[in-house]
């Protein structure tokens, strides 16, 4: 390469470093809008609940000390299908930022030509001409007269094109598909926070199904006894027959009761199942043993609306869709501008083979393009218009996805303060329950009440427990959504 051609090159790769200093014309982002009623405020609703612990963003579920449900867990989050779409999209996300990234590069080819005529000089050197190759070629072609004689050409070349982002058109490009690939992964913590959530749901519900219905055929079996107890009684004549009847009707009712539970109990195995990504009844042998519902900590981390804006994932992937809008706002707005294209091409061609490589027969191109359509009848002031309105419509949602959220926390943080004294009120029902119960059965001992009323105090003890597991089932229900309203569970597994 002559002094001159590296001269051209050393001036084309300077003229390109300056101009990829342009502007960038559009709105720059300067982040969401700010939302007062989460500024430097605390959370009012249940004070008496909340721990200074830190939160554990990624496993919350571990609090609740089942190596169960730390197992479902854990294979929902690494076998589950929705996230796998959900990693898929962010996939996608990054190869299409990868490519809009790559549009601010020249687009470059290699291309190699061999034509045979017969009888066509002239074609031949119009052809020389017009692939802008050496001048050398084109008279070797021309020169060989009208003749019949057969000529052969030959060219070999390396092109590149580039549209010089002058002002930020492509750039703004790359800019939004970076933030929505941001939004992408947001969703995809955004779906690990439902399916942890769901998991525990629907492991809650199976535990609290299967305590009821141990707790409800112990109440068969205790009416069952009281109605053997009563018949034996109508028979002495101390019972009448309407009370037997009476207490068939209760024992048919309470075996009636034993029906629901069992098709819930298998309703939530079949749910499990498929959250952990298993076919229905794959669960059966692990969790076919009753065990108790796990119980949440007396107190829990909370935090503070601020850390909760920072931390949910819907908030986030909210937030970065207005900042991948507003970037595409500076994607239209540089349309209004010129385009400027810089064509480059470096070659060898010649009639003759052997001189294809010589110098003479090498030739370079740089052609600058430049377009702009001043006149477009609207279509650019129309998307423009277009993008501004997404923008605003992102804005807007990122505003109610934070007012609900908020609203979300504070309302699981009130069922649950209310709930735990529920608990408390219920526990001391049955404490009473269990003191009846204990002091009938000494009573019965000293001969001072009858086996009826012993019975009959302890289908009512059954009954709070069954009262306090129900109760305590529900305190557990609230936790979790508490957990999800605070945006935890994404990250585990990853």
């Amino acid at each position: 390469m002559g002094a001159m051609t590296r001269g051209r090159v050393g001036l084309l790769a300077a003229l390109s470093a300056l101009l990829l200093q342009g502007c960038m014309v559009g709105p720059d982002y300067k982040g969401p809008p700010t939302m007062t009623a989460a500024s430097g405020q605390a959370f009012t609703r249940g004070q008496a609940v909340r721990g200074d612990a830190t939160i554990s963003v990624a496993d919350w579920w571990t609090v609740l000390g089942d190596p169960t449900l730390d197992r479902l867990e854990t294979t929902a989050l690494a076998a589950s299908p929705d996230l796998a779409a959900a990693e898929a999209r962010v996939r996608e996300g990054r190869a299409k930022l990868a490519s809009q990234q790559a549009e601010l590069l020249p687009t470059t080819g290699t291309s190699a030509l061999y034509l045979h005529t017969h009888g066509g000089a002239g074609l031949l050197s119009s052809l020389a001409g017009s692939s802008s190759q050496s001048a050398a070629a084109s008279s070797q072609a021309a020169g060989a007269g009208s003749s019949s004689e057969d000529f052969d050409f030959y060219e070999v070349g390396f092109d590149a094109t580039w549209e010089v982002d002058l002002f930020g058109g492509k750039r703004r490009a790359a800019q939004a598909a970076a933030a929505s690939t941001q939004a992408q992964i947001a969703n995809l913590a955004d779906a690990q926070v439902s399916l942890t959530a769901d998991v525990a749901r629907a492991y809650v519900n199976l535990r609290d199904q299967q305590q009821r219905l141990a707790l409800a055929q112990k109440t068969v079996a205790l009416q069952q006894k009281m109605r053997a107890l009563t018949e034996q009684r109508a028979a002495a004549g101390t019972a009448s027959t309407l009370d037997v009847t009476r207490l068939d009707t209760e024992v048919e009712q309470s075996q009636g009761d034993l029906i629901p539970l069992q098709a819930g109990i298998e309703e939530q195995l079949d749910l499990l199942a498929t959250l952990t990504a298993q076919a229905p009844g794959a669960l059966d042998a692990l969790l076919a043993v009753p065990g108790p519902v796990p119980l949440p900590p007396s107190q829990v981390a909370v935090g503070d609306p601020a850390s909760l804006l920072r931390r949910r994932p819907d908030i986030r992937a909210a937030e970065r869709q207005i900042a991948s809008n507003n970037a595409t706002i500076g994607q239209h707005v540089a349309d209004y501008f010129p385009k400027l294209q810089l064509l480059g091409n470096l070659g060898f061609s010649s009639t003759d083979v052997s001189q294809l490589f010589d110098g003479g027969a090498f030739s370079t191109i740089v052609a600058p393009i430049l377009q702009w359509k001043p006149f477009d009848f609207g279509r650019t002031a129309a998307a423009v218009h277009e993008a501004k309105a997404e923008r605003d419509e992102a804005v807007a949602q990122y505003e109610s996805t934070v007012l609900k959220a908020l609203n979300d926390a504070e309302t699981a943080l009130s069922r649950y303060g209310y709930q735990e004294k529920a608990v408390a009120n219920l526990e001391r029902v049955k404490a009473s329950a269990d003191e009846a119960a204990r002091l009938t059965r000494m009573r019965y001992q000293g001969g001072t009440t009858t086996l009826t009323d012993v019975l009959d105090t302890e289908r009512q003890r059954v009954q709070s427990e069954q009262g306090l597991a129900q109760g305590q089932a529900e305190l557990t229900q609230d936790f979790v959504a508490l957990e999800k309203s605070l945006g935890l569970g994404w990250g585990a597994g990853s």
